[in-house]
């Protein structure tokens, strides 16, 4: 992805670096926030620089998930004048971008402290940069949901028509699953929360459910025997995140960290 970003910026090269600086000048540069922010994606930044040109050396200030406040320093770079200019683009896109998951992640995680629920993403990111936003959640003090449709079990509504019916989209995911998989099921109702119980489901998903309905699905697994695992989503606000959280649900996915973060704010600059 890192060479796809590079050579969509350069193209055939940048040509007023090219007209403008020598190639045998040499530069060192800083990284500052703007603004305040929770730092991720240094690893990433300094992928880009490498594989642009490995004479560029890149030192971190902070560290993975440090909290910034506006003129501090993040990061420190030194190398020829020419490779700092040509990959300063890409690797500011991907560290604002990844620093602004962050962010909003960790004002997540604040929002819920104390209630014994965890954030989560989802698969709701840029193409091409899951791996690298599913970091700077973690780094955040949030937790990954599946990395991709391979990597986890989760029957959804569209499953479920297909099957004709919850139970039946269990029982045909449970014979082909590996026994270390957990089987998850999207309900909306306590009709379907019923279903998944009776099928077993290990997982279940409170989708979009009003937090009246969500708190009665709650104390209905815990009341009864079979200890599933309960998530919620649909539509997380920060507005609204913490009184979901003392609904009692154990997991609170989050496609807003991943798809609607604002990337932070973030300049790198030649030292005089």
């Amino acid at each position: 992805m890192i060479r796809l970003a590079l050579a969509e910026d350069v193209g055939t090269g940048d040509r007023t670096t090219l007209a403008a600086v020598p190639e045998d000048a040499r530069a060192e540069a800083t990284v500052t926030a703007k603004a305040s922010l929770v730092l991720a994606g240094v690893p990433f930044f300094t992928r880009v620089f490498a594989l642009h040109d490995a004479r560029v050396v890149v030192s971190a200030v902070a560290a993975e998930g440090a909290e910034l406040g506006p003129g501090e320093l993040a990061v420190r770079l030194q190398g020829p004048t020419r490779a700092l200019l040509v990959a300063e683009r890409t690797a500011l896109n991907i560290l604002q971008r990844l620093s602004g998951t962050a962010t909003l992640t960790r004002r997540f995680v604040e929002a819920v402290r104390g209630t014994g629920a965890r954030i989560v993403d989802t698969r709701k990111t840029t193409p091409g940069m899951r791996v690298m936003q599913k970091h700077a959640v973690a780094v955040a003090g949030g937790a990954n949901h599946r990395l991709g449709l391979d990597s986890g079990l989760m029957i959804k509504d569209n499953h479920i028509a297909a099957c004709g019916s919850l139970g039946e989209a269990v029982a045909r995911v449970r014979a082909q699953a590996p026994h270390v998989f957990k089987v998850e099921v999207e309900v909306q109702s306590l009709e379907a929360l019923e279903q998944a119980l009776v099928a077993k489901a290990d997982v279940i998903m409170l989708d979009n459910m009003p937090l009246d309905l969500m708190r009665q699905a709650v104390q209905r697994v815990r009341a009864g025997d079979w200890p599933a695992l309960l998530e919620a989503s649909g539509n997380m606000d920060l507005d609204r995140v913490r009184a979901v959280a003392e609904t009692g649900v154990d997991v609170i996915s989050v496609g807003a960290l991943t798809h609607s973060a604002p990337s932070a704010d973030l300049s790198m600059r030649l030292v005089p």
